[in-house]
């Protein structure tokens, strides 16, 4: 029998067994009772209230397969504290052929198995919703009296010996200063700037950044609300600000929020990175420039013109280019050669990359042929001490190399021709006006475009995958009207 084992710990209980422990456990339980551990699947502090969890996911994912037959876990709240979750899921296994078992917990087939198993999760989900409306409870308890409930402690307050907010006399003056100045029209990189120089640290002991200028300037605690869930207490903790500064900073950072934000022209290049310059070989970067008429154009150039003037090779509009690329993209995935050209050098890379797998196979293929040779041989009468000893001897290779590629199978799944002929056609109803699918296009497929005066070289992602387009064959591709502003 194969199986797996599935392990999860979760960081807010220290008293749960360890994942070493339970792998421990887990592997003796399966020694014992004749089960060939393929894999281990380990989430580590995680909940099991929620099925949430990545390694979960893959261990649901790959039962499909048929690799393995059972799941191992030390105990049954690690695979689910939800009943829900876990008459789902295991519904999901039953379906691929595929129990789970505790290594801890005697539980039988029958009917009384059913009822004990039923009982055991039920419990666990009792116990994780008891703990979390203590937990919430005990909290609530400690909001009644502003005491700080955990997490992390805001910039300018210290807690004293009996969990109250107190003010930090040395980093209050800070806070109070970041207000009054953002109130005044300084903008919160300029604060950022202004508080790194001075050699003011996070309560980490790390640089100033702008996400907690944010934050500092969006917590309301600062003007002495306390507040946790449906508490809200104002006035139960000092303030630092006062109310009336407060209300001008969130003013203030609603109007800045409603703005149009600039332009972050480098986010909007698909083919940064791509675009390379026919003349040196090397990047073509995206910039922005404004005419006479105050129009922004985009457009990409050559990082050599901006250095030294090392290369006279024109800038190109951004979008002519762009669009250019995407309709050849475009093209090549609505070739149906193309694409079972795509499908044989993926299928290709896979066996090249997985040179286990082959040989794994090939041994196996042997050892069933000498297996066979010797069946035969004692079919025919030939029968020893040392024919017996040799078949058994073969009869435990094909065993080990079973489990080997098995092992190997879940490690490096292998994608089937159908599969990659699927995600392959999937980009064909890729709408093009769409920024998004536009990159996710680029990034699929376009290893790299060098740009001439009168041509473009355009490589795809797969092997002899080159095109090249003449710039005279196309209309309105005269790249001297196509330069910067």
């Amino acid at each position: 029998m194969k199986g797996v084992i599935y392990a999860r710990y979760s960081s807010d209980s220290q008293r749960e067994e360890s994942i070493d422990g339970q792998l421990r456990e887990c592997k003796e339980f399966a020694e014992k009772n004749g089960i060939t551990i393929l894999n281990s699947y380990i989430d580590r502090a995680l909940t099991a209230k929620t099925d949430n969890r990545p390694e979960f996911q893959e261990m649901i994912k790959d039962s499909a397969k048929h690799l393995f037959d059972v799941i191992i876990v030390w105990k049954l709240d690690r695979f689910a504290r939800n009943r829900y979750d876990s008459a789902h899921y295991k519904a999901v296994l039953r379906k691929n052929g595929v129990k789970v078992v505790s290594a801890t917990e005697a539980i039988s087939a029958d009917s009384t198995g059913i009822l004990l198993e039923s009982l055991l999760e039920g419990y666990a989900e009792f116990y994780s919703a008891e703990l979390a409306e203590k937990v919430v409870r005990g909290m609530t308890d400690n909001a009644l009296k502003c005491k700080f409930n955990g997490g992390s402690i805001p910039f300018g307050y210290i807690i004293d010996n009996e969990q109250h907010f107190q003010i930090d006399p040395a980093a209050a003056p800070i806070v109070s200063e970041v207000f009054t100045l953002y109130s005044k029209g300084t903008s919160m990189q300029q604060i950022v700037n202004m508080l790194n120089e001075r050699g003011i640290k996070s309560l980490r002991g790390n640089k100033i950044t702008l996400n907690i200028i944010n934050h500092m300037l969006h917590n309301r605690r600062y003007m002495g609300e306390y507040r946790y869930r449906d508490t809200i207490q104002p006035g139960g903790i000092p303030a630092i600000v006062p109310e009336d500064l407060f209300q001008r900073v969130q003013e203030r950072l609603t109007k800045n929020r409603k703005a149009p934000a600039r332009h972050k022209a480098e986010d909007d290049y698909l083919l940064t990175t791509k675009l390379f310059c026919g003349k040196d070989g090397v990047f073509m970067v995206g910039e922005a420039g404004t005419s006479h008429t105050l129009k922004v154009h985009h457009y990409y150039r050559c990082v050599n013109t901006k250095k030294k003037k090392l290369c006279d090779k024109k800038a190109v509009k951004k979008d002519w280019i762009e669009n250019l690329v995407v309709a050849e993209t475009m093209k090549a995935i609505m070739d149906d050669n193309v694409v079972l050209y795509m499908v044989d050098n993926v299928m290709e890379f896979q066996d090249r990359e997985n040179v286990n797998l082959p040989l794994l196979i090939e041994q196996l293929e042997e050892t069933e042929k000498a297996i066979k040779n010797m069946l035969d041989a004692i079919q025919q009468g030939i029968l020893t001490s040392s024919t017996k000893q040799r078949l058994e001897e073969l009869e435990q290779v094909k065993s080990d190399l079973e489990v080997s590629i098995l092992q190997e199978e879940i490690q490096k799944p292998k994608l089937t021709r159908e599969q990659i002929t699927f995600w392959i056609c999937r980009f064909r109803e890729t709408d093009v006006t769409m920024q998004d699918q536009r990159q996710r296009l680029i990034d699929s497929f376009v290893n790299s475009i060098y740009l001439y005066e009168d041509k473009m070289l355009l490589s795809f992602n797969y092997k002899d995958g080159q095109k090249t387009i003449t710039f005279a064959d196309i209309k309105g591709s005269d790249l001297i009207t196509h330069g910067a502003p």
